[in-house]
């Protein structure tokens, strides 16, 4: 790890930037993805070959999108130091059958996403990379300084060398693994007593369940949520068992994508990349992310369509930040709900916010829920309940029933069934389309 590249990015991030207005932010990114282009050019047989037809190259808001489909499809030649796709997936399904996920090819760590879309992707990161990540994500998330002492608990699927490299001086990483059983979790955080500690929020909030039976005692100063889609369900449960904000991060196989201020809300990392937005419904900010990362090089990302569906801020946020904001991330697209309009009989789309509020606002006694679109006519209900569940049952039946009507939709069938979700190394998806054929044909 080179520790000097590590602190130089940790303190431009912290303090050698301030971008004080939109304007300025912006031609940051142009000057930024100008001069990274040009590298690509001369190094990614891929973008070469798929901007050749482009006239101007500078114009890079105006060029080809690109998909995960893709970047897989054309992997050995659009990553820029050689890596071949099956050399590179055998090292990365050794890690995950092994636990150890050191081994690299030359100084390129490799990893793989869990493949929630069903296609599970692969990323390339150099040594210089991986400390400038460290350095950019130390300063956004530690609580204090990176000279202070930080024990920090790592809950997560796979480990990486990606994560290993913010382990730097007083600062200890400590990744617990997700198929380990919770007696290991449990014995090994009242020994560790970390200060931080970043989890999916399907595990945080199995640790507040222990914290709040007193089957651990910690405290620590910062609680992280990653990997998944963070419910306000799970959230102010967590929060008030530690007291505390609960932070999230946003990183996917294609970079270090948002992280929260010091307010809690989540900004796009825009120090690091840029963002257009491919609208869904402009008038409730709801969009699709296509990102430019200028800071990989290893692996390009440029114009890059992601799967998820973010939901911007309509206020300004109060730290001053002109990154853009976030309401919150919404879910997958594959994850919107399908209907069929009553007198057209169109498939139309309901976003997963919509199928979120009903639920929430339908009962206060709601521990946790699950919705499943099994087909159109049929949606699978699991409830965790305070009180009278048959109650809870009807109030959540009306919402749902209400919302369909609303949108003047065919109502389905609701079935309810018991509420069996075990915390697992899966990534936990309170609201998730099953169907087996899904359209796009209209959004509402």
């Amino acid at each position: 790890m080179n520790k000097s590249l590590l602190l130089k990015q940790y303190f431009l991030t912290k303090y050698g930037r301030s971008f004080t207005s939109q304007e300025k932010l912006l031609a940051f990114h142009d000057t930024k993805m100008k001069k990274h282009i040009k590298f690509v050019l001369k190094h990614s047989k891929f973008y070469k070959e798929l901007y050749q037809d482009e006239l101007n190259h500078h114009n890079w808001k105006s060029l080809p999108i690109i998909t995960k489909s893709d970047m897989m499809d054309s992997f050995n030649e659009l990553n820029t130091v050689g890596i071949k796709k099956e050399k590179a997936f055998q090292l990365a399904f050794d890690a995950e059958e092994t636990r150890d996920f050191s081994p690299r090819i030359g100084n390129v760590s490799i990893g793989l996403s869990s493949g929630t879309s069903g296609n599970r992707g692969l990323f390339l990161v150099s040594s210089r990379e991986e400390a400038m990540w460290a350095g950019t994500v130390l300063a956004k998330m530690l609580p204090s300084s990176i000279f202070r002492e930080h024990k920090v608990a790592f809950f997560l699927r796979a480990n990486s060398n990606l994560y290993e490299s913010t382990e730097s001086g007083k600062i200890s990483f400590h990744y617990f693994d997700l198929l380990d059983s919770f007696p290991n979790h449990i014995e090994r955080l009242n020994q560790l007593k970390p200060s931080i500690i970043i989890a999916p929020p399907s595990m945080l909030r199995m640790i507040a369940t222990w914290k709040d039976k007193m089957i651990i005692s910690i405290s620590p100063e910062k609680i992280i949520s990653v990997a998944e889609v963070l419910e306000d369900l799970d959230k102010t449960y967590i929060e008030h068992i530690f007291q505390q904000t609960l932070h999230q991060v946003y990183q996917a196989t294609e970079g270090f994508l948002a992280a929260t201020c010091a307010f809690g809300i989540l900004h796009m990392n825009e120090d690091l990349i840029a963002v257009q937005k491919e609208y869904i419904n402009k008038e409730l900010g709801i969009f699709v992310p296509i990102i430019s990362d200028f800071t990989r090089k290893t692996q390009p990302i440029i114009r890059y369509r992601l799967n998820d569906i973010l939901i911007e801020r309509k206020t300004a946020c109060p730290c001053g930040s002109h990154f853009l904001a976030l309401e919150r991330i919404d879910g997958r697209s594959d994850d919107l709900f399908y209907g069929k309009n009553l007198l057209t009989n169109e498939e139309t789309c309901l976003f997963p916010d919509f199928i979120r509020k009903s639920i929430m606002i339908s009962s206060n006694q709601i521990l946790e829920y699950k919705v499943i679109q099994r087909e159109f006519n049929l949606v699978e209900i699991k409830l965790k309940v305070e009180s009278d569940e048959e109650v809870v049952k009807d109030l959540v039946l009306t919402e749902l029933q209400k919302l369909w009507k609303h949108y003047q939709l065919v109502i389905p069938q609701f079935h309810f069934t018991p509420y069996d979700i075990v915390t697992s190394d899966k990534k936990l998806k309170r609201i998730e389309n099953m169907m087996k054929v899904k359209s796009n044909d209209s959004f509402i």
